[in-house]
């Protein structure tokens, strides 16, 4: 219970908070029924502080390169087996070539053989019809000798090399291979670790609701936007759910936003520059904050696990609003987002068009 800070006078108000100072037992948590800051730093409502909305931010960034890495890692590793596997074909056909002059050798070696190159000097002398065809005949056999074994030997060497190169591409697949097997087992250890601190982030914001009392403000390290951008999409990474004005057993009516299917914890932008009219908590959108922009226009993003922002505050386009999660009448974690012509529910117009004619396409 929070109590007033404003003075009274009244005797009878006076005895009245007296008497309840001294015969009403104080919570077990004290400062989370008061409200009075000790517990979130922020004074507006129970919570366990920023630290669990800080926490799943930092935990989405080392996410987000550790996914990088990650896929750079397995991008290389899989140009390296592409290499290998070039190797290994570049080397079977040479040693196949190799297979190849060797048999050829062979066949020399027997029509030589067949044709009289089995017998001696002296006889290959008696038969030659003179003696300048008998050495320009053994002159060619040389040559023709002398080219098969300086290909072979060329082949062989050629092989050599390949064996030599498809040996060190080994040895670098296989230090890809671990290298991406330690990058994967780091991307697990932070997204096991995002995982818990999302459910904890999840639980303060269910316990705000619960409650009826919305935290304030949880001021995370904002990053830098792009200033040419006049508007942008509510999350950055993100797949579309339900859309708008589609039916489904959910809403009482037909759906009055576009739903992005992102994780608890997730950063919510503002899609444009405006002025927050209400940050909100309870109610079928759990916990919600509007922002008003140039032309009439509010947009709406609801179903938040925390706020990054205060009724009035102006806001820039892409910067954090909130962080996503599964607050009211939700089925899990995800941004329901509207677009609408005035602050309250059942004035939408589809977000997907509005935004596409800004020059954002979901």
């Amino acid at each position: 219970m929070r109590l007033s800070h404003r003075r009274t006078h009244h005797p009878l108000v006076a005895v009245t908070v007296l008497l309840c100072a001294l015969l009403c037992p104080m919570p077990a948590d004290a400062s989370e029924e008061r409200g009075d800051g000790s517990g979130d730093g922020s004074g507006d409502g129970p919570g366990d502080g920023p630290g669990a909305s800080a926490e799943v931010a930092r935990l989405y960034e080392e996410a987000s390169a550790a996914t990088a890495r990650y896929e750079e890692g397995r991008q290389a590793a899989e140009v390296q087996r592409a290499k290998v596997r070039k190797l290994d074909r570049l080397l079977t056909k040479k040693r196949h070539a190799v297979d190849v002059l060797h048999a050829d050798l062979g066949r020399m070696a027997s029509a030589q053989y067949r044709s009289g190159g089995g017998l001696s000097q002296t006889a290959q002398l008696l038969l030659a019809e003179s003696p300048e065809e008998l050495v320009r005949g053994q002159r060619l056999m040389r040559q023709a000798d002398l080219a098969v074994t300086h290909t072979v030997g060329k082949t062989q060497r050629a092989a050599a090399r390949l064996a030599d190169a498809k040996r060190t591409a080994d040895r670098a697949k296989r230090a890809l291979d671990r290298r991406h097997d330690h990058l994967a087992e780091l991307k697990h250890g932070i997204e096991s670790k995002l995982e818990s601190a999302q459910w904890t982030l999840q639980g303060e914001a269910d316990r705000s609701v619960a409650a009826g009392q919305c935290r304030g403000a949880v001021r995370l390290d904002q990053p830098e936007t792009d200033s040419t951008r006049a508007w942008t999409t509510p999350v950055e990474t993100y797949e579309l759910s339900a859309g708008f004005d589609s039916a489904g057993g959910r809403w009482s009516h037909r759906h009055t936003g576009q739903d992005f299917a992102v994780g608890i914890g997730a950063p919510v932008r503002a899609v444009g520059a405006g002025r927050v009219v209400s940050v909100s908590c309870g109610g079928a959108f759990g916990i919600e904050v509007v922002v008003e922009h140039e032309g009439g226009y509010y947009t709406q993003y609801a179903h938040l696990a925390a706020v990054a922002v205060d009724q009035g505050e102006r806001v820039d386009p892409g910067q954090w609003v909130g962080q996503a999660g599964t607050t009211g009448n939700s089925t899990g974690p995800h941004l329901h987002f509207e677009v609408r012509l005035t602050p309250h529910l059942g004035s939408g117009v589809d977000p997907a068009e509005w935004l596409d004619e800004r020059g954002v396409r979901l």
